[in-house]
């Protein structure tokens, strides 16, 4: 199995270090201690997969606080990814593991990714020799494994994989919202991983946290099937349940969130088809809804000259769009723009849909949101 080739046997969670708890008032400060603790469960639970980033602000500089400093480096597996746009230069992303290396004291990567691969920026990836870079990297035993995250269509995840026939794993956006989403093709990018004998890591199987809080009819219908499993674990079970998943990641923001995962995915069984039936009729209830496919990954906001909280922004416009809720909505949508700027502020220079991997048409959406708040 290639699941075996990576070292993992089943599926399990993995702790995506992307939403780290932030200390409140600290201005963007994560909250270390609480890590820490989230940081032990997960070990504790008998798990060992750790996903971080260089562009996740404050996050490998925080797992090395959290975890790398208290354990043994061979209890765990940590990933990291470098990310060419973000770099603006070849020499620039080259320098990126190193620092990677100096911000968590990791000594090596388990597991490195060429990171939020799409057609828009594929070309740096190859103009600046990124993918003989990480298998240099490997060879000098900085990196066990290298793949890539992919946010694109399966025709071009075919190419890629057919062109660099040693990438050894691929990380895919998969989630019940988005397998047969025409704009995400999580299903069809996940069978052209899988005809390649490419292990698959799962990203966002919750959606940005949209899936922990679905639809109220969505709701009813996990909680009748099943009255004691929380309705985010339906989503991490489906992901986790299908074939050739090295790990599912999950990105926890607190001590409850990792309590409740590893509930049910310390000893994971995956979806029977009684279950398998109860998401199908899920992804029905989720098709009539029409919002706005932000996973809050905040990849669009360092860049806006206007300083939009663009994905704040879409969340209390999901506020209405998915449970009704005008005056909530309005009241996230005031507090989140008071010092910062309002939707109707874009000027429209696109960066923000360059960099955003959900391919949402941002400026499009930023003015129904003008629409609906100011």
């Amino acid at each position: 199995m290639a699941e075996e080739y990576l070292g993992q046997n089943t599926p399990k969670l993995g702790f995506g270090l992307m939403r780290l708890p932030r200390i409140p008032g600290g201005e963007d400060v994560i909250d270390v201690e609480q890590v820490k603790t989230m940081v032990d469960m997960f070990l504790e639970a008998g798990l060992t997969y750790f996903d971080t980033a260089y562009v996740y602000g404050g996050s490998e500089v925080a797992t090395k606080a959290a975890l790398v400093d208290r354990h043994p480096r061979d209890s765990y597996t940590l990933a990291t990814k470098l990310n060419a746009r973000a770099a603006g230069s070849e020499e620039k992303a080259k320098r990126q593991l190193s620092e990677s290396l100096e911000r968590t004291g990791a000594g090596y990567f388990d597991y490195y990714l060429l990171h939020a691969i799409s057609k828009d920026n594929l070309g740096l990836y190859d103009d600046w020799g990124l993918w003989e870079f990480v298998k240099e990297a490997k060879e000098k035993g900085l990196i066990r494994h290298y793949g890539f995250s992919f946010h694109d269509t399966p025709e071009l995840l075919n190419e890629i994989l057919t062109k660099h026939p040693d990438v050894e794993f691929v990380q895919l956006q998969i989630n019940y919202a988005d397998w047969d989403n025409p704009s995400v093709t999580s299903r069809r990018n996940y069978e052209v991983a899988r005809k390649h004998g490419k292990p698959v890591v799962i990203m966002e199987p919750v959606k940005g946290g949209t899936l922990a809080n679905p639809p109220q009819s969505i709701r009813k219908l996990f909680k009748e099937a099943e009255p004691e499993m929380s309705v985010p674990s339906w989503a991490i079970r489906f992901a986790a349940s299908l074939p050739g998943v090295l790990t599912v990641l999950s990105g926890m923001s607190n001590i409850e969130q990792m309590r409740d995962n590893l509930s049910y995915m310390s000893d994971f069984h995956p979806l029977d088809e009684k279950e398998q039936d109860i998401i199908k009729k899920a992804q029905e209830e989720l098709a009539k809804v029409n919002s706005i496919p932000c996973t809050s990954c905040h990849y669009c906001t360092p860049g806006c000259p206007m300083n939009i909280p663009i994905p704040d922004i879409f969340s209390a416009m999901n506020k209405i769009l998915i449970y009704g809720q005008k005056e909530e909505g309005q009241a996230q949508y005031d507090r989140d723009t008071k010092d910062k700027g309002k939707a109707s502020a874009c000027i429209e220079c696109g960066q923000c849909e360059a960099m955003c991997p959900q391919h949402i048409r941002i400026r499009d959406r930023l003015k129904e949101c003008a629409a609906q708040f100011e």
